[in-house]
């Protein structure tokens, strides 16, 4: 039988973590197991994507010329493709325009057609147009709830959206020291007794709602609250409702940028408790990892969130900040996190997804 030779287009390595990265990450760890295929991991930066996967007998790096994004779907793919005889390339969101074989494209939402007061005009311009095209020139469309198919399907006219879900990487489940891990993030961070909102900085993911829960409720007094995650929209009501609180209060609010897999695991295990106000997803993978590692954690109870059931009294309707009050206090009293927990190992697992993939293929 021949060897299926499968590409994937790993260039978000060359980045700092986000959503995508944790996804090719969880999925080709186990893909690559099925030793009866060929995978040939594609970046820019391949040492660093060597460190991320290993050496493997049925694993190839392939180095990218250029960082540009136009000149590695032009010319890079493609000659990549036709070099090594690949069957199925797999692109996030975007696929190359000239085809040499099967095209596979995971789009995993398209929040700005839903909610475009978050997003800029040109973005939503540009990507609706590029992400309806991938969507029509692939063979295979994948997705990672199925909130984000019903929307797929609804805006692009198409049928045939598989969903692929999102899982949790098991480091999160391993057991640890609290102490521990609180010292450790005191070292290295000076924090301690800490609210943890970990995601990328834009107006959808509402860490301005969360900043007033945290000081009307005078949670300063006890905890800091530490928002973990990178700019990427800036949001307007979080920068007038900060720079108009007291410098004492100021004091107690963190913001991390750049943090690396290993200083995020640790930051997760020292939280006191962890919050997800997001307006917006198309999965919301942190809260899980969250839970995964055995903290109290509350979450938006809207779009691909309201799969959620299972957080039962910590989810939260993300336009009250009544509600959020509310669920913080069942959060720290909650008593079900071991349940939870099982709960997030079982249905939300890398391998039953590189299963479901394999058996698409």
């Amino acid at each position: 039988m021949k060897t299926v030779n499968i590409l994937v287009d790993c260039h978000v390595f060359d980045g700092n973590l986000q959503g995508t990265t944790t996804y090719l990450k969880g999925l080709y760890q186990e893909m690559i197991k099925d030793k009866t295929k060929m995978f040939f991991l594609a970046a820019f930066n391949v040492e660093n994507l060597q460190t991320v996967f290993g050496i493997h007998s049925n694993v190839v790096y392939l180095r990218y010329s250029s960082q540009n994004k136009f000149f590695r779907l032009l010319f890079d793919i493609p000659k990549l493709i036709t070099k090594n005889k690949i069957d199925y390339a797999h692109f996030q969101y975007i696929v190359p325009p000239i085809k040499k074989c099967n095209y596979i494209v995971t789009i995993h939402d398209v929040l700005f057609l839903d909610f475009p007061q978050y997003f800029p005009f040109l973005y939503q311009i540009k990507n609706k147009f590029l992400f309806k095209y991938s969507a029509n020139k692939a063979d295979v469309v994948l997705t990672v709830s199925q909130y984000s198919k019903e929307k797929i399907e609804e805006h692009f006219g198409i049928s045939n959206v598989k969903i692929i879900s999102n899982a949790i990487d098991l480091v999160y489940f391993e057991k640890y020291n609290k102490e521990s891990e609180v010292q450790i993030v005191k070292n290295k961070f000076n924090i301690e007794n800490y609210f943890l909102f970990v995601s990328r900085w834009e107006p959808r993911k509402n860490h301005h709602t969360l900043l007033k829960s945290f000081v009307e409720n005078s949670y300063y007094k006890k905890y800091k609250m530490v928002f973990v995650g990178d700019d990427a929209i800036e949001n307007k009501s979080y920068n007038q409702y900060y720079n108009s609180l007291d410098n004492t209060i100021k004091q107690q609010v963190v913001r991390l940028k750049n943090i690396g897999f290993q200083d995020l695991i640790h930051l997760v295990r020292a939280s006191s408790v962890s919050i997800y106000p997001s307006f917006a997803e198309g999965f919301g993978i942190p809260p899980l990892e969250t839970i995964a590692a055995g903290i109290p954690t509350v979450c938006s109870n809207t779009t691909a969130m309201s799969d959620f059931s299972f957080i039962g009294n910590c989810l939260f309707d993300p336009t009250s900040i009544e509600d959020l009050n509310l669920k913080i206090e069942n959060a720290l009293n909650d008593n079900l996190l071991q349940e939870k927990q099982n709960t997030v190992k079982i249905k939300y697992n890398w391998e039953l997804s590189a299963q479901k993939l394999i058996e698409l293929l």
